[in-house]
């Protein structure tokens, strides 16, 4: 697997364009996307060129598939994909079956990492997740993406579901929590630069401690039912993030009970 397309305009797009484009050993042949103007911009950044013509699809030896999780199957099932060729999709909680069994060769390759449009990551940093139709498929993908990453694992539909599940607690639920937090701030007449120094002492201490439950701290943790009750009464005026703050805080003394 030398000859690499990637399917897809959007922040993983992106990112993956970048890393083959780099990657020794490999060449980026082609960018197929939809959208012109963003497809135009990846591919100008990975130094290769761009469609949006199914007739002009390139020929690859793997075509990765980096769309949204609903348009993988749609997606596809409508390109001329050369007899052969191996196609991977890159979504976390999608099945490997959701590719067409026309596909002889399929499989899935998952970069389990948050992508933000024009930030650069390291990609070798990047734990990736692979899933193939064959053995041989297998490990003709965990060989690619060893050119990319460092930490390749290879993972069936139902574990992929669940880290997909377990990222979305990590990343997306606490980028949230960040998001709330900086809105009390500015109630207070701050930004949130006064929270930033907090935030990066927290994910370096669950990223360093054997478990994040050994680091847990705070009043819930604590059950300083006094505490508890002033910050629900700042709250009064929005039931919802009430109600946020009581069951969070319940869940964290129920853990924090067990341990």
């Amino acid at each position: 697997m030398k000859q690499i397309a990637i399917i897809g305009s959007g922040n993983l797009a992106e990112a993956l364009a970048r890393a083959v484009a780099a990657a020794d050993g490999l060449r980026l042949v082609q960018l197929f996307a939809r959208n012109a103007a963003r497809g135009g911009e990846v591919a100008a950044l990975a130094r290769t060129e761009w469609t949006d013509d199914p007739r002009r699809l390139a020929r690859a030896d793997l075509y990765l598939i980096a769309v949204s999780d609903r348009a993988v199957g749609e997606v596809a099932a409508r390109l001329p994909i050369p007899d052969g060729a191996a196609v991977a999709h890159t979504a976390g909680s999608v099945p490997l079956a959701a590719l067409p069994e026309r596909f002889a060769r399929r499989g899935v390759f998952y970069p389990m990492q948050t992508f933000t449009r024009g930030r650069k990551v390291d990609f070798g940093e990047i734990p990736v997740f692979i899933e193939a139709s064959s053995p041989a498929l297998c490990d003709e993908l965990e060989a690619f993406a060893r050119r990319l990453s460092r930490t390749v694992i290879r993972s069936d539909s139902a574990q992929r579901a669940k880290v997909h599940l377990a990222a979305v607690f990590a990343c997306n639920f606490a980028n949230r929590m960040y998001a709330l937090g900086e809105r009390i701030a500015r109630d207070a007449g701050l930004d949130f630069g006064v929270l930033k120094p907090l935030v990066t002492e927290t994910a370096a201490k669950a990223r360093d401690a054997r478990s994040p439950l050994d680091v847990q701290t705070g009043p819930a943790a604590r059950h300083d039912a006094a505490t508890l009750e002033r910050h629900l009464a700042l709250l009064a005026d929005d039931p919802e993030m009430q109600e946020l703050y009581s069951k969070i805080s319940q869940n964290i003394w129920e853990t924090s009970k067990r341990t």
